[in-house]
């Protein structure tokens, strides 16, 4: 059923689409996440061991909150492997054991992640006028930015 909030239909299409994409670069981020945590070798094993698991508990109530929003909007959500690494905008692997190659890794798919964020809040709101969808991503940008600060702190 279509939702009728006020909005265009054809926007909420557009807005819709739009989360799908951050749908899946939201998968391909808690997937790499939970590989590192459960391969995990090294010196700061139990370190590292937990924090992933806390950023990956993070990005799992994103991915929630997100899918739920697309279906709010009167759209199915993705949900399968496929459709995220064809709508993604990150790169899935490449899989490394060494720490600081995996916590770069991790860095640059979060300041990616970000900075495409930090355009589609734009569109969202200032040409879509979805103040809803806005607050919710925006808040979702503040925790990124966060997990991309922890990971560039474990790297000095």
């Amino acid at each position: 059923m279509k939702a009728h909030i006020g909005l265009p239909e054809k926007d909420i299409i557009k807005i819709a689409d739009l989360l799908q994409v951050i749908l899946a670069d939201e998968h391909v981020l808690i997937t790499k996440t939970r590989n590192y945590h459960w391969n995990i070798k090294g010196p700061r094993f139990i370190e590292l061991h937990k924090f992933y698991e806390e950023q990956y508990d993070v990005i799992r109530e994103m991915i929630d909150q997100i899918a739920e929003r697309i279906t709010q909007l009167g759209h199915r959500a993705n949900g399968t492997m496929k459709d995220f690494l064809a709508t993604t905008r990150l790169e899935e692997g490449p899989y490394e054991d060494k720490q600081d190659t995996q916590i770069s890794r991790l860095l640059a798919d979060h300041e990616a992640f970000i900075t495409n964020l930090r355009k589609d809040i734009k569109e969202i709101d200032e040409v879509l006028g979805d103040a809803v969808t806005t607050d919710l991503l925006t808040n979702f940008m503040g925790q990124h930015e966060k997990m991309a600060w922890m990971l560039r702190a474990f790297l000095g």
